[in-house]
């Protein structure tokens, strides 16, 4: 059947409330478990190295099963996968919680990611099929403020958890979640389930093995040195490897591939994907560098540094609540400038930050980013699936989601080793200038004079501070203008009205 103007799909209010709890639910658990590291690393005896591996374990699983999600829906429908993710992904966290070991909470952590991989892009479908035309604004509102607002809270939530409960709950809070989700999705989503097609073995693996490999070598290399270490260019190689057999094969083989090519025939969809990756990129980027800044320059404790990043959600969702209704209305492509502009003069004013100030300009800084970040996604959402064919959306989707992770985990790993370049580098700078005759040494506290081993000891954290903060400016002003460089790229993006109104009604499978 075909949702047109005017038509209403039974129980569409409880299916989106069903959905979005889920999604909610994993978008969430990207982040919210980095606050409670330090705790587990005493609670599970790890140490520093070991217990990132809770963190990097959930990531490298959920890249690799995220591709599968298309397949799944097409043998055994997207209802029963729906379901299956959720009550996986709801045990997997009951398990984590009760985790004793490092090695159980890793494997639960695994269990997670697979489990949770298909949930994002599975609800996303469910959405563009369940709403008319008219309303896909509004449902990717509602799609974006889930998966974005997730994990700008995550902080907030798993600090207050940590602190007032124990690291565990982190974990716990999932459980009525996943409940309510399963119950509601078991109810009220009818199953769909396109025309499914033999599994492409060789793409599928070929594309795992790059993706994971890819992971690990993005999680692990600043712990690691980068290419100093033998693990980190093993996974490079294997990655590099890994991905161009599978790009041969996709382009070579005859009859079924793992990726569908025509999905590189829709320009929309293709450019979209360029700007998940720079979307993932800077957000994810942004929210990695300033708890680190708060918590760690600033001196700002756990639950405070979540209070004063919290308002970068509340834009995000403002934002998503009006562009809802205006995605109909005017270009995307004016929508998502104005979300870019946005965004690159709150990462303007993060290049104002002093180790002097209080909090009120990382407040306004990023409750302005948030309304850029719902400016930005939402049109981007509706504009890369307006001309996609809707037979294509369950493999579409998947890659939409894939895309946007890669590119928080490479925007990620750049600022953190430009940090730890940048940071050094005005280290080196800023010493150099203590020395004898420098008139400015005068006005230092008696306790800092470089004449003692206390006042040299002291004068170093302090020239180490003032490095650091000059190294957190850098990468803000290096987002900033990637940013930037970013907004003449929309006109790539056709008008999805005009090509809505080609293309007519999209057909929804029941």
């Amino acid at each position: 059947m075909s949702v047109a103007p005017g038509t209403t799909v039974p129980h569409r209010g409880m299916i989106t409330i069903s959905i979005m709890l889920a999604t909610i639910m994993q978008a969430l658990d990207t982040t919210i478990a980095n606050v409670a590291l330090p705790h587990m690393q005493g609670s599970l005896q790890a140490s520093q190295d070991q217990i990132t591996w809770v963190l990097t374990s959930y990531i490298v699983a959920s890249a690799i099963a995220l591709p599968l999600t298309g397949w799944l829906c097409g043998h055994w429908g997207r209802r029963r996968v729906f379901i299956i993710s959720v009550i996986g992904f709801t045990v997997a966290s009951a398990l984590c919680g009760l985790a004793t070991s490092l090695v159980g909470i890793v494997a639960a952590r695994l269990l997670q990611g697979i489990f949770g991989a298909a949930l994002v892009p599975l609800s996303q479908a469910v959405l563009l099929d369940i709403n008319p035309r008219e309303k896909v604004g509004q449902a990717m509102a509602i799609w974006g403020a889930g998966i974005m607002v997730g994990p700008i809270l995550g902080p907030l939530l798993g600090g207050w958890l940590t602190e007032n409960f124990d690291w565990r709950w982190v974990f716990f809070i999932n459980l009525p979640v996943g409940v309510f989700a399963f119950w509601g999705i078991a109810r009220y989503l009818p199953e769909s389930r396109p025309q499914g097609e033999r599994l492409d073995i060789f793409g599928f693996v070929t594309l795992s093995i790059a993706i994971g490999m890819l992971q690990l070598f993005l999680d692990r290399g600043e712990q690691l040195d980068w290419f100093e270490s033998w693990e980190i260019k093993l996974e490079a190689a294997a990655a590099l490897v890994a991905f161009c057999f599978f790009v041969v094969h996709t382009w070579t083989v005859q009859g079924v591939s793992f990726f569908d090519r025509d999905l590189l025939k829709d320009r929309n969809f293709v450019t979209g994907l360029l700007f998940a990756f720079i979307v993932g990129m800077i957000l994810f980027a942004t929210m990695a560098l300033l708890p680190n800044f708060l918590q760690g320059l600033m001196g700002y404790p756990v639950i405070y540094t979540g209070e004063v990043t919290a308002p970068r959600g509340v834009g995000t969702m403002i934002a998503m609540i009006i562009v809802g209704r205006l995605v109909q209305r005017i270009d995307v492509r004016a929508i998502m400038a104005l979300g870019f502009g946005l965004t690159a003069f709150s990462l303007y004013q993060m290049t104002r930050l002093t180790l002097q100030m209080d909090s009120t300009l990382i407040v306004v800084s990023g409750f302005i980013q948030g309304l850029g970040i719902g400016f930005t996604f939402v049109p981007l959402s509706t504009a890369t699936f307006a001309t996609l064919a809707p037979r294509l959306r369950n493999q579409g989707t998947p890659i939409f989601s894939l895309l946007r992770n890669i590119g928080s985990s490479v925007g990620i790993s750049i600022v953190q080793a430009l940090l730890t370049e940048g940071s050094s580098r005005a280290h080196a700078q800023i010493a150099s200038t203590v020395a004898p005759g420098n008139a400015a040494l005068a006005t230092l506290p008696q306790t800092m004079s470089p004449d003692t081993a206390t006042g040299l000891a002291l004068l170093n954290a302090e020239v180490t501070r003032q490095g650091a903060l000059i190294g957190y400016l850098d990468d803000f002003a290096i987002m900033m203008i990637i940013t930037v460089l970013a907004i003449p790229l929309l006109l790539l993006i056709r008008s999805p009205r005009r090509s809505a109104a080609a293309s007519g009604p999209a057909e929804v499978p029941h």
